[in-house]
């Protein structure tokens, strides 16, 4: 797993271009598992590769920690949320570096609303042929991942309207949001050598789709989800994509049907998602009607039962799952600490309060 956090200022609690000094700092407890990202603003924790689920989730909970407490060493605070409550943010301080540098050059002002944090899963698959057919038989379930981890609804001072403002700014890029369907390894090569080919991206790492094959790990990564507030949602969101990969497996070896959206629904179904969160509603992809988003998670948890049962996961991921729904999404609750009295600051301090909270 991957987490990327923003760096507050605990009074005017806009984001603090410091991300250096706390690298530096969280390094001392956490190696190379901390470093930087894109903007000055942002600090990035990999764990270790786990099998157990509720070993990952003390590693999320100890590497959190370990951030807020680097962070409070150089006077700042640590906020887990997909995009700056405030600040100003467009553009933003970029980091230093070759890579950053020639992405600025490429791609222009699409990186100026960038200052932006996700949270990306890794499962280990054994070789492309693999991941490309479990990313086949989940892209049907972006949006509703989408929905249950969106918690970017404001932006360098304003409500946006979405859950995920996240999900829509990382759309603008050439190749982003769901995944094509794959017909075969070859075919996945092709695209990306066209990519590369016409600057669509610069390289691997360009492929910015919600799932895609890793290009340094061997591992299916799931790109899809806004920084989880609290540490019990980022175990939820890694507990679920793991059922996810082995049911999809399990299907691919019966030879079950795939769910096979057009690509132009499935994007309406992202988009709809992003726009209304948990709270809302959702495109049923099967009839092309609205449902509620959380009967969408419903129905994805009851597909995931065998599979969580099988990793002894099902009543820990249940538990977080019936948590979520009764607290609302990491963007209702940020809606909710600014509605109680108006001020934006205020959901500045429940995500500070809320990034190292116990479950």
């Amino acid at each position: 797993m991957e987490e990327e956090f923003l760096l507050v200022d605990p009074v005017s609690r806009a984001v603090s271009a410091q991300a250096g000094a706390v690298v530096a700092e969280a390094a001392g407890e956490l190696g190379g598992r901390v470093g930087l990202e894109l903007t000055r603003y942002q600090v990035e924790v990999r764990t270790d590769p786990h099998s157990s689920l509720a070993d990952f989730a003390e590693q999320v909970r100890s590497t959190r920690a370990a951030v807020v407490r680097a962070a409070a060493r150089q006077g700042l605070r640590m906020v887990s949320s997909g995009s700056p409550v405030l600040g100003e943010v467009s553009p933003p301080p970029l980091t230093a570096g070759p890579r950053y540098t020639a992405s600025a050059a490429a791609f222009g002002a699409l990186d100026d609303e960038q200052c932006a944090c996700a949270c990306h899963v890794h499962v280990g698959v054994p070789d492309l042929a693999t991941a490309l057919r479990v990313s086949n038989r989940l892209r049907s379930w972006i949006p509703a991942l989408i929905a249950l981890t969106g918690n970017s609804p404001f932006w360098a001072g304003r409500d946006t309207g979405y859950a995920s403002w996240r999900t829509t700014t990382w759309g603008r890029w050439p190749v982003a949001g769901p995944p094509p369907y794959f017909e075969s390894p070859s075919h996945f090569e092709d695209l990306v050598a066209g990519f590369i080919a016409t600057g669509s991206i610069m390289d691997r790492g360009g492929l910015y789709w919600d799932i895609r094959p890793s290009h340094h790990v061997p591992t299916l990564e799931f790109r899809v989800a806004d920084a989880t507030a609290t540490p019990g949602e980022t175990v939820l969101l890694a507990g679920l994509v793991r059922a996810m990969t082995a049911t999809a497996l399990r299907a691919a070896a019966a030879g079950d049907p795939v769910v096979r959206p057009a690509p132009e629904t499935l994007r309406a179904a992202c988009w709809r998602a992003a726009r209304d969160g948990l709270a809302g509603q959702g495109i049923d992809l099967s009839t092309g009607r609205l449902v509620p988003a959380v009967d969408q998670i419903g129905q994805l948890l009851s597909w995931l039962q065998p599979a969580l049962k099988e990793h002894g996961d099902a009543e820990l991921i249940n538990t977080l799952w019936s948590r979520l729904r009764a607290a609302g999404s990491g963007a209702d609750r940020q809606r909710a600490a600014h509605q109680r009295r108006g001020r934006l600051t205020d959901v500045v301090d429940h995500l500070i309060s809320s990034s190292t909270a116990s479950d």
